[in-house]
């Protein structure tokens, strides 16, 4: 019996070499297209300012803005930090709570029936409704911002986490059963890792939710002094018709919500790539 030919591999067909253009024009696509419209709304906002010859205190133009920014950094720098730091803490207490309650709320059926209730009413009770309360009933601004936010940002990882420790495969939860294993074995090989896109997906969302939740927290507090963040500068230079600063500091809120969402999806990248079907990138 003669061996068989060695597998000698093809060159790549038509085809191919089309899936490859295309890939290789989406993944400059996802950068390029949104840059390039982001550059033509600003020419087009500059030479309608210019054009119009519209005053600085009704609409600055783009390079006033950005000259603004440059400018008045000394004071914006450290209220973006203010209002980064509530976010970011926001982010951790909803991660927190809501991992909890979620572990509690598919451990303990009466649990979830008792508390849940209350979670749905924060989530679709207006903020600017309560923030007042808060901040009387809270002695301390801090703790006030913080749980003004996280009220705001806590319920989507609730959520999605229930969702996602429901959701895993009835098949799986009953083989785990008949082999004996723990609540917290099913927990932890099982019931975690069905979660996991869940979470990822609920801890996006809730890490834009802290940012506005901040941000309204902080209109509503309306005190100045060092520890005032980027609402607070919007409001003061919207009294005196500092109209630049005030697009400068929505430019920088802007900003930092794309860098928590871009921080946010690289890391649920991260996490889901070698094996979860949203993050593994097929050839189309």
């Amino acid at each position: 019996m003669t061996d068989p030919a060695p597998l000698v591999l093809a060159p790549p067909d038509a085809e191919e070499r089309r899936r490859r253009r295309a890939g290789r024009f989406e993944r400059i696509g996802r950068w390029a297209f949104p840059l390039a419209v982001v550059l033509l709304l600003l020419a087009a906002w500059d030479r309608i300012v210019v054009w119009n010859d519209i005053p600085p205190y009704v609409l600055p133009s783009p390079r006033l803005v950005i000259g603004t920014l440059a400018t008045d950094w000394p004071v914006l720098l450290p209220a973006l930090l203010v209002t980064l730091q509530i976010t970011l803490l926001a982010l951790l207490a909803a991660v927190l709570g809501g991992v909890g309650l979620a572990v509690l709320f598919t451990q303990s059926r009466l649990a979830e029936m008792s508390f849940y209730p209350y979670a749905v009413i924060l989530q679709v009770t207006p903020l600017v409704a309560i923030a007042p309360l808060i901040f009387i009933y809270v002695g301390s601004k801090l703790a006030a911002l913080l749980l003004c936010a996280w009220i705001v940002a806590f319920f989507p990882v609730l959520s999605n986490t229930t969702l996602g420790l429901r959701s895993a495969d009835h098949n799986l939860q009953d083989l785990f059963r008949i082999y004996g294993a723990t609540r917290w074995q099913r927990l932890r090989y099982l019931q975690a890792p069905a979660a996991l896109p869940y979470f990822l997906g609920g801890l996006r969302i809730a890490g834009g939710l802290s940012l506005i939740g901040a941000v309204v927290a902080e209109y509503v507090a309306g005190t100045g002094g060092t520890g005032s963040g980027l609402a607070f500068r919007i409001l003061e230079a919207s009294y005196r018709l500092n109209i630049p600063r005030m697009f400068a500091a929505l430019l920088l809120i802007a900003l930092t919500g794309v860098a928590i969402y871009g921080a946010l999806n690289l890391l649920s990248y991260m996490l889901l790539r070698k094996w979860h079907e949203s993050a593994v990138r097929r050839e189309r």
